[in-house]
């Protein structure tokens, strides 16, 4: 259940930063899901996305449907795509049914808006390259 008395700030400026580096990249050394560079130290060439996990106050992840190629499905990984104050949007990225694949995720047309002050926690991936944004 949400707690509207709970300040949301320390997720909106985490979110904040991923979103402005999804967009133009940065390339400095640091750790963490506000890290602010996409990839790792030695290279972040390709890479365009920091997904993302939230979390419930019970520890319960959230999780969405979607639909991809006329599949149905759902995931836990999201890729952070606006912010306004506290509504943060979020496209859901579905796992690469290929194994073989480099690429872990595929996005989706799928998106839902989260109020974030109702998550306890939220947990960066790492960075990847998603194609179809």
């Amino acid at each position: 259940m949400c707690n509207n008395n709970v300040d949301c700030s320390c997720f909106s400026r985490i979110i904040e930063r991923i979103i402005g580096l999804q967009q133009q990249g940065d390339s400095l050394n640091d750790f963490g899901c506000d890290r602010p560079f996409l990839g790792n130290i030695i290279s972040n060439l390709g890479l365009n996305t920091r997904p993302i996990t939230f979390y419930g106050n019970t520890g319960e992840q959230f999780i969405f449907p979607y639909t991809l190629n006329g599949t149905d499905g759902t995931s836990g990984v999201f890729r952070v795509e606006n912010l306004d104050d506290c509504c943060c949007r979020c496209r859901i990225l579905a796992p690469n049914p290929d194994a073989t694949a480099t690429i872990p995720y595929i996005a989706t047309e799928s998106f839902f808006t989260i109020n974030l002050n109702c998550i306890c926690a939220m947990q960066c991936l790492g960075d990847t390259f998603v194609s179809g944004l």
